[in-house]
């Protein structure tokens, strides 16, 4: 079986040693690093290739932030999953924008943890429930000016119901069956999604409709 590798980025030992031995009770999940600083992460991303990174938010001589964004134009393949205790909207837009695949808040289960990392690798969209309102909240209002281009002339009808799906923290399965279509149906829109947008991770595509008001709050 092959398994998720992962790394660990958080300056807490404790905190660091408790989610290490969390993931390692799972037959597929494999800690293959950690990290202390934000400086150590990317290092350590170059060199061990992870699959995941668990990233924490506030950290010695290097943000999450920063690291994020530095591993992404490093690894762009690497998928990043934020776990931290603040939901600060400046970080969560930050973090999302830098390429984060998901953002979860440190109050979820160890179950919840562990889905979560199965769910990124797989190309989900993770997002604590705080996070998703925030973000829906906060790019609420239709983006004006000429240079907002409008969805019918980026997405198909269809690709725009599978990305409202997706804003709204549908899985790929949920969202097929509301939409009536096959769960590969729906990750093969979402891959039309990401190429025609330029984007690499769910949560990069509901943050670019959500800045050009593609969809409200009332729609979601």
């Amino acid at each position: 079986m092959d398994r998720i590798r992962i790394l660990l980025a958080e300056d807490h030992v404790v905190v660091r040693q408790g989610t290490r031995q969390l993931l390692e009770r799972e037959q597929d999940l494999e800690v293959i690093g950690e990290a202390g600083d934000g400086e150590e992460a990317v290092r350590l991303a170059n060199q061990l290739k992870p699959d995941v990174i668990i990233m924490d938010v506030a950290m010695p001589k290097l943000s999450g932030i920063e690291a994020t964004k530095q591993i992404k134009a490093l690894l762009p393949l690497t998928i990043v999953l934020v776990l931290t205790g603040y939901d600060y909207d400046e970080y969560i837009f930050s973090l999302l924008e830098a390429g984060a695949a998901g953002y979860l808040l440190k109050d979820v289960s160890g179950d919840e943890l562990t889905s979560a990392v199965r769910a990124v690798y797989a190309g989900e969209q993770i997002l604590h429930p705080i996070v998703l309102r925030k973000l829906i909240s906060h790019f609420s209002s239709p983006a004006t000016g000429p240079a907002s281009a409008t969805s019918v002339e980026v997405l198909s009808e269809r690709e725009m119901e599978v990305l409202k799906s997706a804003a709204k923290g549908m899985s790929n399965k949920n969202a097929g069956k509301t939409l009536f279509i096959s769960e590969r149906t729906v990750q093969a829109h979402m891959r039309s999604i990401f190429n025609k947008l330029g984007v690499g991770s769910r949560s990069e595509a509901v943050l670019y409709s959500l800045k050009r008001g593609w969809f409200t709050l009332e729609d979601l």
